[in-house]
């Protein structure tokens, strides 16, 4: 049995964030009935990557609404309205990201939902917050990557801002909508009442950057300065970096730089042994160590390095990931399918419960399929 078997989940959520945090109460075993519109449903349907689909439907609404049911209601409209309450009634938690004001427009605010079902836990997405001049800004991951700084700790320090290649501001939103949920279910189960959890995009990619945030907030207010050479943490020294070999290339994460001029037989990095240097003197550190690299294969420095216990590793593009060993060891790829026969290769949930993977071959619902099924089994008006 998996921990959330049994309880209800209702997602009004779009896009990303929300439907994310959905997709990991649903691996962990709740039944979340996603309510779409009649008309074209979740706007993340068509929201394609590389123009890629699979039956009229994005690949990227199937990786993250699989494993749910669709319920096809028009929030608008008084009849579907009443059906969606009769819904949240028999709820534990609801999710919704909504911008603000949209909620209480439709009567689905925490305050109206959770007067229906008190021990509904009320799940909440939102761009800026509810509060301030930029509640009403849109919520967009680039946007936002943008907005809270984020940008300007990757690439090399001669490039402009550099964004995150995912759409981490999305996904690190939804695991602290869960961390919240969860929260309050236990509470819950202690007190019985439920709750609101409220999670914003800047909070969330505000907390990812917690680290060097920190150290922002107590050196002064120094700015992030990447290094130009090799640039992989702009708050780390030598030799913290991706390099190119002979013919590959090599990630080096912290370590001592001297040792590692003795093990690769490059003694100008002898000269380096003053840990200040490592930050002080890092572009230069890593201008030699990343010409002397391109002299021999990753493969020859891996067998140096490795049986050192450097911290070190070579850089795979998803196929040769998808050769090793250590990958398949993980069991991280399934399968998942629909009624109309579609099949859908993705990742599975990268949690373990008592040994046991969290598959699930269910895959992303066609829009209102579940409608008169739920209906049926719910006695809805």
């Amino acid at each position: 049995m998996r921990p959330l078997e049994g309880l209800l989940v209702i997602d009004f959520s779009q896009f990303l964030a929300g439907p994310s945090a959905s997709l990991r109460l649903a691996d962990l075993g709740a039944r979340v009935v996603k309510i779409e519109r009649p008309q074209g449903g979740d706007l993340c349907r068509q929201l394609y990557i590389s123009n890629l689909e699979l039956d009229g439907v994005s690949t990227l609404f199937h990786s993250i609404n699989r494993n749910k049911e669709s319920f096809a209601a028009d929030l608008k409209n008084p009849q579907d309205r009443e059906r969606v309450r009769e819904l949240l009634r028999h709820a534990d938690v609801t999710i919704q990201n909504f911008r603000p004001g949209v909620m209480e427009k439709l009567g689905f605010d925490c305050e109206t939902v959770r007067a229906l079902n008190p021990r509904l836990i009320y799940g909440e997405v939102t761009g800026y917050g509810n509060q301030g001049p930029w509640r009403n800004k849109p919520g967009q991951d680039l946007l936002l990557q943008s907005l809270s700084g984020l940008t300007w700790l990757s690439g090399n320090a001669d490039q402009p801002p550099v964004p995150f290649g995912l759409a981490v501001v999305d996904l690190f939103a939804g695991a602290h909508l869960v961390q919240g949920i969860l929260a309050c279910l236990v509470r819950r189960g202690i007190t019985g009442a439920g709750g609101k959890v409220e999670v914003s995009l800047l909070e969330s990619i505000l907390d990812f950057q917690f680290e060097v945030l920190t150290t922002h907030l107590n050196d002064g207010g120094q700015l992030p300065h990447r290094s130009a050479v090799n640039n992989a943490h702009a708050y780390l020294g030598a030799p913290y970096g991706i390099y190119a070999t002979a013919d590959g290339f090599l990630a080096l994460a912290m370590g001592s730089v001297t040792r590692l001029g003795e093990l690769l037989g490059c003694p100008a990095l002898l000269a380096y042994s003053d840990p200040k240097s490592l930050f002080d003197r890092r572009d230069e550190i890593k201008a030699i160590l990343a010409a002397h690299l391109k002299t021999g294969a990753t493969t020859q420095w891996l067998s140096i390095l490795e049986p050192a216990d450097v911290w070190c590793s070579d850089v795979y593009t998803w196929p040769k990931l998808f050769e090793q060993e250590g990958f398949q060891a993980l069991d991280m790829i399934q399968e998942a399918g629909t009624q109309a026969g579609v099949r859908l290769r993705t990742t599975r949930c990268p949690i373990r419960i008592d040994g046991e993977l969290l598959k699930s071959p269910r895959g992303a619902p066609r829009l209102g399929e579940h409608t008169e099924g739920l209906a049926r089994e719910f006695s809805l008006p």
